[in-house]
């Protein structure tokens, strides 16, 4: 199987696929966990978008670890997650570091894990590393949901390839293509690919730069379980 072809001819089904795509609001909402990890966020702020969260039933509230009692007391009693980035925006912290963060967002009542793997160490080929850093992180997790950002921006084809394989072997449940504070976010053909090399064994999250319905609808064509977005409440929007 020639992998570039197959991931060609699978965002060309997409595609294709977009005009005919029929999914209601609701389900369109529980793909998306509705994120906000910028650094002026006030306690306002994240509030008012775990409310949101609500209103709307959107999957999760994706936000940074100091927040997360906070958001978790906002939703507790609701089908909707709290979900905690770990070793982020760079995931150049230490293995210990990042599970002394996961047990510590556990704690705090996070049900949900987006880790980011060390991607100087994927780029020196010290594969041995990344995976163990996504089993501590698992581990740490106490079988709460773990997705390990790979940020695609940054690397080749066959990184994608490997980091991918990574996650899989790291016992993760999702890969996810971007942290949306690199050089650029989620592309159809990253999640394709993601969702070709997953083949079933874990999921596929898309996150960055997602901003309207047809950017959602093209993402989950693509392979995408799962959407990041600051933006979820347009992306709903534009669904007619």
């Amino acid at each position: 199987m020639d992998i570039k072809i197959e991931v060609e001819k699978k965002v060309k089904e997409a595609q294709k696929k977009l005009e005919s795509f029929n999914i209601t609001k609701e389900k369109l909402a529980s793909y998306i966990d509705h994120t906000i990890l910028k650094p002026d966020a006030t306690g306002e702020i994240v509030e008012r978008v775990a409310k949101e969260a609500l209103e709307y039933g959107f999957k999760s509230v994706c936000v940074n670890p100091s927040r997360v009692k906070m958001v978790h007391d906002i939703l507790k009693g609701s089908t909707v997650e709290t979900c905690s980035v770990v070793g982020f925006p760079l995931g150049a912290h230490t293995s210990y570091i990042k599970a002394k963060e996961t047990e510590q967002a556990i704690k705090d009542g996070a049900t949900e894990i987006d880790m980011v793997i060390n991607i100087g160490w994927l780029k020196d080929r010290e594969y041995a590393k990344v995976k163990e850093d996504i089993k501590d992180v698992v581990e740490a997790a106490s079988g709460n949901i773990v997705k390990v950002i790979i940020e695609t921006c940054y690397l080749t084809f066959e990184e994608k390839i490997k980091a991918t394989e990574l996650v899989i072997e790291g016992g993760a449940n999702f890969v996810k293509t971007s942290t949306g504070f690199g050089t650029h976010g989620a592309t159809l053909e990253d999640v394709a690919l993601l969702s070709i090399v997953s083949n079933g064994q874990i999921k596929v999250k898309a996150a960055g730069g997602i901003r309207t319905y047809r950017d959602a609808a093209l993402m989950i064509l693509s392979g995408a379980d799962r959407i990041g977005a600051s933006r979820s409440i347009n992306i709903i929007s534009g669904l007619k």
